[in-house]
């Protein structure tokens, strides 16, 4: 066995808590990241899913791909119903199993950000998931928060694309100063169950955020999600860093030399109509993030 091989079969778990025959589309990022986290969680944990593409994917009622106890919600109320999970099994002295709440942008960004804000000012001890495929997938890809500048999206289309940039999820859960942040992507397997493991070590309130294409809402080929996914992390679209208590921030995956920005666009339909000066202004964006970001990286 090669050394590589070795290192893999060490880092990522072999246990498959997920079953097959789920209802993802091809190459979907949520559906893999679901894999990587249950490998990482086991079966001593409950998921709480809001409306969102995993609301489906997991399969019609009564069968479930997902292998471990889980509760359907409404669309804002995943952080509220993990905190209720949690505070049941106290009562019950089932301290040790994980309560992980799971939900799309649209219920985390936008409709769900009250019930997080709550869960994280209170510093529940759960771990609240966000699979970020950049808009509402589930519902006819419309433009949510986390739509990037740029994008075509149904609400957001060629004369009109979005023209906000992207809300900094990140940032704004480190201003509540909760345990431990994470962003992740599946690209990045071992440093993906890494932070799994790393959130399950911790009390309270943890946040992970996962960086999850999307075929059909981002006009891609099925076979490039972990192309585009690995182009996020290389062109500095998307780093790969934790953030603890709010003030300590970890680069995980150091990128020196970047790829330019246009090599992660041009392999996505919803960035086509983008002209040279617009691709340009999105180069610069995520030159002065990562600029931001380098600011607060521990040095040591």
């Amino acid at each position: 066995m090669s050394e590589k091989k070795r290192r893999l079969k060490l880092s990522i778990p072999e246990q498959e808590v997920m079953r097959p025959g789920n209802l993802a589309c091809q190459g979907c990022g949520a559906s893999l990241a679901m894999r990587y986290a249950l490998k990482a969680l086991g079966n001593n944990v409950i998921l709480d899913l809001p409306a969102c593409c995993w609301s489906v994917i997991d399969g019609p009622f009564p069968y479930s791909s997902v292998g471990v106890p889980l509760l359907h919600m409404a669309f804002e109320t995943a952080a509220s119903t993990a905190s209720g999970i949690r505070a049941a099994l106290k009562v019950l002295g089932k301290e040790d199993t994980k309560v992980v709440a799971w939900a799309g942008d649209g219920g985390t960004f936008d409709i769900g950000f009250q019930a997080l804000s709550g869960a994280a000012e209170r510093n529940e001890d759960i771990i609240y998931v966000c699979y970020d495929n950049e808009a509402y997938m589930n519902t006819g890809i419309q433009r949510s928060a986390a739509t990037p500048y740029g994008a075509w999206t149904t609400t957001t289309p060629v004369k009109h694309f979005k023209k906000l940039p992207k809300k900094n999820i990140v940032e704004i859960l480190a201003a509540h100063r909760i345990p431990y942040i994470a962003n992740l992507n599946v690209a990045y397997p071992e440093d993906f169950i890494k932070k799994f493991q790393k959130a399950m070590s911790i009390k309270g309130m943890k946040f992970l955020h996962i960086f999850s294409p999307c075929p059909p809402g981002w006009k891609m080929k099925p076979d490039d999600t972990i192309k585009v996914a690995r182009l996020a992390v290389q062109t500095r679209t998307f780093p790969l860093y934790e953030v603890e208590d709010g003030l300590k921030y970890t680069l995980n995956v150091k990128v020196n030399k970047p790829k330019p920005v246009i090599e992660y666009l041009r392999l996505q339909g919803r960035f086509k109509h983008l002209t040279e000066e617009q691709v340009s202004t999105i180069q610069k964006n995520v030159d002065e993030e990562w600029a931001l970001l380098m600011k607060k990286i521990d040095k040591e």
